[in-house]
């Protein structure tokens, strides 16, 4: 809605990226197919790429200690 009302070119970087965030989280995780099977686990690491969207000092309702677990690429919710 913001997009719409500003502009695009208006928006901030950070804006920038909710809406990367938000258009990655419709596609990916919300939208899941009918057919498929993701395990929770899947979704947990799912989650995690999405939010990789945002730089660590973004995600400040997070723990510090839970964002050096699992926020590096490659590290999985299961580890």
């Amino acid at each position: 809605a913001m997009k719409a009302v500003v502009g695009e070119e208006a928006l901030s970087a950070d804006d920038h990226l909710y809406l990367e965030f938000l258009n990655n989280f419709e596609k990916k995780f919300i939208n899941q197919g009918p057919y498929e099977n993701r395990t929770i686990m899947d979704s947990l690491d799912l989650g995690w790429q999405l939010l990789r969207t945002f730089p660590p000092r973004m995600l400040n309702r997070i723990p510090a200690s839970t964002i050096e677990k699992y926020y590096s690429p490659g590290k999985q919710a299961a580890a």
